[in-house]
């Protein structure tokens, strides 16, 4: 029923599988190292189409300036940030909130409320498109930093909702009980003793989250029109020419744009995989 342990399989098994490891993370990692090299590529080598060869020229700092200086990337850089903090720290802690009441109170609609906080992360988010651009035309939220703040707020609670609520069902309910015995009110006990107890499961939430919002394209693509509220991900497009495509600039583009959401997972990376773990085993 679970997979057999490693260690058990046979020796020709074992064998091939560690044979297979380094072939398959080199394919994974080949369209990442070809953008590396790419963002170090001279742009007289990609004319004369050496795209996979080893760079006879590099060209670190030049592309990289050129990719900081030719288009508005502190800008949309900028705006990624403001756009990225205030969605994830907004549906972190209405996602706290909400899986609290939906793992602790028992009421009327509580498992059809769930149902629909599962329901909606199954919804293409192709089929919102248009529905979503259009009520943020009406509402005069399109093409600006609030109303992407708005729609990363909105469609980011359910998931994290979803993904507390389970988290909170696991801990003892003992705990709970015990707080209110001693005349603790509902915020003292999830301030005090859930939020504690979870903070694991909200570290590895956040640098989820972070990652989903900073890297969308999608939305910011179709909720943006221009530079004023064009986060980082949209902006790195603004670097490709009108005939022909500098790819050695776009390379380094999104290398520098890839980089924060890389930076925090790997400070974060100890509370990450606590957060996967937590509750996993019991004892």
């Amino acid at each position: 029923m679970f997979p057999m342990p490693v260690d058990k399989w046979k020796r020709t098994s074992r064998r091939a599988y560690k044979l297979s490891l380094p072939v398959a993370l080199a394919i994974w990692l080949l369209p990442m190292i070809a953008v590396m090299v790419t963002s170090v590529r001279s742009s007289e080598e990609l004319s004369e189409g050496n795209y996979w060869g080893w760079p006879k020229h590099f060209a670190l700092i030049d592309n990289y300036r050129e990719a900081l200086t030719t288009s508005p990337m502190l800008h949309y850089f900028w705006n990624s940030v403001q756009i990225t903090l205030p969605a994830v720290a907004g549906a972190i802690a209405l996602a706290a909130m909400a899986g609290f009441a939906l793992a602790i109170y028992r009421f009327p609609g509580n498992s059809a409320l769930f149902a629909t906080f599962v329901a909606g992360n199954f919804v293409p988010i192709q089929v919102l498109m248009i529905p979503v651009r259009d009520l943020s035309l009406k509402l005069g939220l399109y093409n600006s930093v609030g109303g992407l703040i708005l729609f990363h707020l909105s469609f980011q609670t359910g998931f994290c909702a979803l993904f507390l609520r389970n988290f909170i069902k696991q801990l003892p309910f003992e705990l709970i009980e015990a707080a209110r015995i001693e005349g603790a009110n509902e915020w003292t006990v999830f301030y005090r003793i859930v939020l504690p107890l979870i903070r694991p499961a909200l570290a590895a939430l956040a640098i989820l989250v972070f990652t989903f919002v900073w890297n969308d394209y999608f939305w910011a693509l179709c909720l943006t029109q221009g530079d004023d509220a064009a986060p980082i991900t949209v902006g790195v497009a603004a670097l490709k020419g009108q005939w022909t495509t500098a790819w050695n600039l776009v390379s380094a583009g999104s290398i520098l744009a890839a980089l924060p959401s890389v930076a925090m997972f790997f400070a974060m990376q100890k509370h990450f995989v606590a957060g996967l773990t937590f509750g996993a085993t019991k004892g």
